[in-house]
């Protein structure tokens, strides 16, 4: 039986629409897609327009042609006078009754911009193309159509009047698989940041006809757009909900309309709690019966970030309360809905006499308390306090890891669980179904010590992992040491050469000192050059907690300059200070512990910088461990007993969802967790979870990959055999295979115990496949067919590229180059040339350097290869461009200025811009085909001779 084209699909499509109460619109191009907007918006409106009229709406509609701005556009009513000089205001989308709008389905609309394009099913709200439905047939890749829609957005979604930019939603899907996404055109694709829609219960609903009965039915669908998209005024981005962050909301939108009952959601870290909970304050605050919603962390630092990023999906919605004051007076103020404050300050603001009077007045008014991550800090009195302050409230709890019984810590002989706090459970979703839905990683889980799992691993090494004897055991230098060497060996191993950071926790602050100033003076001494820093607190509170989620952790200025304290604090806060000493000299800073605003924003700056990899290893003992969010850390050491949801919490550091090259979080541990991991992942999620939540061993990433290449072997036996393959069906083949096996070698690169010699393949083997792949991927990007089955698959070239491979490297190789034997040398320099090809931006500059070893390098004779190399790329480039110009006859001057408007703002002409260094313009017959030649001519140009 063949597979469903994608005609069938289509139509079925389109058939189940207008059963489920769409009109079928019949609109070829963007004249019936205008006269059709007219007739639906006065029907929507209930008014008549003339054509005077329309137009003034028209224009108001494409006075932008920017994605971001139309979704405003979309949202608001639009006043004009009318053609006897009355106000007439025109609604575009009904936002408050989302269902009172006009629903239409059409298809194969074509849309000419810089390419002729046809799209597949386009669904109309009041006239306006608002959701994009592209299909492929079943047993296609989804990340097809999902090409093809970013291909559609470069090339035609804005052209002439632009009004498919104010497409909200895109939908793809092959019949099988179904997903949704938010339009992202002006901001980098990203696949991963599409989504299965699900029901309640997480079970997710992938046939495309179920998803056309429950995600585009009428009223749901208009509901997402109206209420579960967030306009990112930072990001200029539109952001659409996921299934289980909708869910949430609706219960806890529900749970106050209908009841005066408490609730907690349960969803994942790492899953987007702040989205979720700014949505739920956001729609809470409009609703006429609440007066404040008040959204506490337990953390001044999450105070700033959470406003912060409040304030990013919609300007001004909550001023950060500084301080007690200020938060007293945001309670006072009838107009601040939503209030963003520490649970700290909270707790003083219903306790301390002088704020009483001002607070007193909002005791019966309906207040709605939002709490992250409930279970810290509101084990304490203040959350009693809370309760018995106000009269007419409401409180949800938000958790990654929620207390029950077996988890809770006993205060005053009792157990206090996130349910006795927050009563029922609204929603959840846990970390099986993260991963499931690629929202989450995976962790790989290393436990180094004398284990003897295998024979000659390099994670056994002679160290204790239990404190059976005493912690002088634990932490003597010879133990320290070896832990720090193996460090050190797997950091670049484990972060892919520093494309990524490292965290390491340990169990005191004490450790903590000893294990930093090993690798201070390892870096003095030339063992390592990694760019290392720490944070620690330094009072009675920092010390072996192997349960991070009873740590009422304390705020900034109570950390700093703690006062009095036993002499060790003053011990630990000097080595904190002399390490911020030096952490201002290498990063040009001024921070210091001896005040509380000077350490929180040295906090923030640590913060900022593991973000951006400008710290390679973080030192921490609690800190960071819990609510630190840094999608660029993939890697965690532990040398600290950890359990339940410290444990999870801790581990959920390294988890974040980064592109291709980041394909789990590595967790390596130096004390034995085996047990504490297998209950923490039975506990927050069930026993058989395992496999699903830690990542398969070493030797069976090994079996995958071995399998892998026998199915690439029966696709091209040899590597010469790729430049036989006779179709571009059978490139696809070997480009589907050849990735799966960079997949898995990116996966299997960051275990200790990776070698070549466990595969089948030699590793120059591996090199030579890799260079006709992206022979293949060449081909693609330079072709100037306008159809092909490659055009839409996803090379993740990310899996190849390396930060660390850049020119300065290369020719840092060729220096040494010279003191070598001959045969050696043309060894070194086949390797270094492979290198080169093997590296997606040196490609291009393979036969530079190539000439460049043949040519130049025997002539030097000092240690001037980079000046020499300069001087070689300058005096290549010249001929270059003059050989450019003469061939395809372009005017010297305008090609210059052409560049170097490239080189200033790093946008990439359009083909009419070069078509305009011509001598003569071409014939309007030839002109396209011409400005594609001299585009892609003008890219190779620009790749070989100013690429990274």
């Amino acid at each position: 039986m063949t597979s469903q084209s994608e005609q069938i699909l289509e139509q079925n499509l389109i058939a189940q629409l207008v059963a489920n109460g769409y009109d079928k619109a019949y609109i070829r191009d963007e004249k019936d897609l205008l006269a059709n907007l007219k007739a639906q918006l006065e029907k929507h409106n209930n008014k008549r327009f003339s054509d005077s009229d329309f137009q003034q709406i028209l224009n108001h509609l494409t006075k932008t042609n920017n994605v971001f701005e139309k979704a405003k556009l979309l949202r608001d009513k639009f006043a004009f006078r009318n053609d006897s000089n009355e106000v007439v205001y025109v609604e575009f989308l009904n936002m408050e009754h989302w269902c009172q709008n006009q629903y239409q389905v059409t298809n194969q609309v074509t849309m000419e911009g810089s390419y002729k394009n046809r799209y597949d099913v386009t669904l109309l709200i009041n006239g306006i193309p608002l959701v994009q439905v592209e299909l492929k047939r079943r047993g296609l890749e989804m990340k097809e159509a999902y090409n093809q829609i970013s291909r559609y957005s470069k090339h035609s979604f804005g052209a002439s009047l632009g009004l498919f930019n104010f497409i909200q939603l895109f939908v793809i899907s092959n019949g099988v698989n179904t997903k949704y996404f938010s339009n992202f055109t002006g901001q980098k694709p990203d696949f991963k940041q599409t989504f299965y829609w699900t029901d309640e219960n997480n079970k997710r609903v992938s046939q495309l006809a179920d998803f056309t009965n429950v995600f585009l039915e009428k009223c749901h669908l208009s509901k997402m757009i109206t209420k579960y998209i967030v306009l990112h005024e930072t990001d200029k981005a539109l952001m659409v909900l996921r299934p289980y962050q909708y869910f949430a909301v609706e219960k806890i939108i529900e749970r106050v309309k209908t009841t005066n009952k408490n609730g907690y959601i349960w969803h994942t870290t790492g899953s987007g709690k702040t989205l979720t909970s700014f949505k739920a304050s956001q729609i809470l605050s409009k609703l006429p019966k609440v007066d404040k919603v008040v959204f506490c962390v337990d953390r001044r630092d999450l105070d700033y970030q959470t406003s912060k990023e409040f304030n990013e999906f919609s300007p001004g919605s909550v001023d950060g309360t500084h301080n007690t004051k200020s938060l007293v007076s945001q309670f006072a103020d009838d107009n601040t809905r939503l209030i963003v404050t520490t649970i700290q300050k909270l707790y003083t603001a219903v306790t301390k006499e002088h704020h009483l009077k001002t607070m007193d007045q909002l005791k019966d008014k309906k207040i709605v308390f939002i709490f992250d991550e409930c279970h810290r800090s509101q084990f304490g009195d203040t959350h009693k306090k809370i309760k018995a302050y106000f009269n007419n409230y409401q409180m949800f709890g938000f958790t990654g890891t929620p207390i029950f019984v077996d988890n809770a810590v006993s205060k005053a002989g009792k157990k206090h669980t996130t349910a006795a706090l927050f009563d029922e459970k609204l929603h959840q979703y846990v970390i099986t179904d993260a991963i499931k839905d690629e929202n989450v990683l995976r962790f790989s889980v290393e436990y180094v010590g004398k284990y003897r799992e295998k024979e000659g691993s390099r994670n056994e090494i002679d160290i204790e992992v239990e404190a059976i004897d005493t912690q002088e055991l634990m932490e003597s230098p010879q133990r320290l040491e070896k832990i720090a060497d193996y460090i050190i060996q797997q950091h670049p191993v484990k972060t892919h050469r520093r494309e990524f950071t490292a965290m390491f926790c340990v169990s005191s602050v004490d450790l903590l000192i000893k294990y930093y100033d090993i690798f201070r003076r390892w870096k003095e001494q030339g063992r390592h050059d990694l760019n290392i820093a720490t944070i620690f607190s330094y009072g009675a509170n920092e010390e072996e907690k192997d349960d991070l989620g009873a740590i009422d952790f304390q705020d900034f200025d109570m950390v700093a300059d703690p006062g009095e304290q036993p002499y060790v604090s003053y011990h630990t806060r000097d080595k904190l200070e002399a390490y911020i000493g030096e952490y201002n000299r290498d990063y040009q800073t001024n921070y210091t512990t001896k005040d509380s605003d000077s350490f929180y924003n040295y906090y923030k700056d640590v913060s900022d910088k593991v973000r951006k990899r400008k710290i390679d290893l973080l030192f921490v003992v609690n800190m960071f461990l819990t609510g630190f969010d840094s999608k660029s850390l993939n890697t965690l050491f532990v040398d600290k007993n950890l359990r339940y949801h410290g444990l999870i919490q801790a581990y959920s550091r390294t988890n974040r969802i980064y592109g291709q090259k980041k394909s789990q979080g590595n967790v390596v541990v130096f004390r034995n967790l085996k047990k504490a991991t297998d209950d923490a992942i039975a506990l927050f999620s069930n026993k058989e979870a395992k496999e699903i939540i830690i990542m398969k061993p070493y030797v069976n990433y090994v079996d995958d990959f071995n399998t892998a290449y026998e199915k690439l072997l029966a696709i091209a036996p040899t590597v010469d055999s790729v430049d036989d393959l006779l179709s571009e069906d059978q490139e696809l083949e070997f480009i589907k295979a050849f990735r799966e096996l960079l997949r898995l070698r990116n996966v299997i690169a960051s275990y200790a115990d990776f070698t070549f010699d466990d595969l089948d393949i030699e590793e120059q083997q591996f090199e030579d496949y890799k260079s006709k792949y992206l022979d293949l991927y060449d081909k693609v990007r330079t072709s100037k067919e306008k159809v092909s089955v490659l055009d839409e698959v996803d090379f993740e070239l990310e899996l190849i590229h390396r930060d660390d491979i850049t020119v300065a490297y290369i020719l840092n190789l060729l220096a040494k180059l010279k003191a070598m034997s001959l045969e050696e040398k043309e060894r070194k320099q086949k390797e270094i040339l492979d290198l080169v090809a093997g590296d997606v931006r040196l490609r291009s500059k393979r036969e530079l350097i190539e000439k460049f070893i043949i040519e130049n390098l025997p002539l030097i004779v000092d240690d001037s290869i980079e000046e020499q190399f300069e001087s070689f790329m300058n005096v290549e480039r010249q001929k270059a461009f003059d050989q450019f110009v003469t061939q395809e006859h372009l005017d010297g001057e305008k090609l210059k200025a052409l560049v170097e408007n490239y080189l200033f703002s790093k946008r990439t002409p359009t083909s009419q811009e070069v078509i305009e260094t011509l001598d003569s313009q071409p014939s309007v017959l030839h002109r396209k085909t011409i400005g594609e030649t001299l585009l892609l001519k003008f890219k190779g140009f620009i790749d070989t001779f100013f690429g990274e």
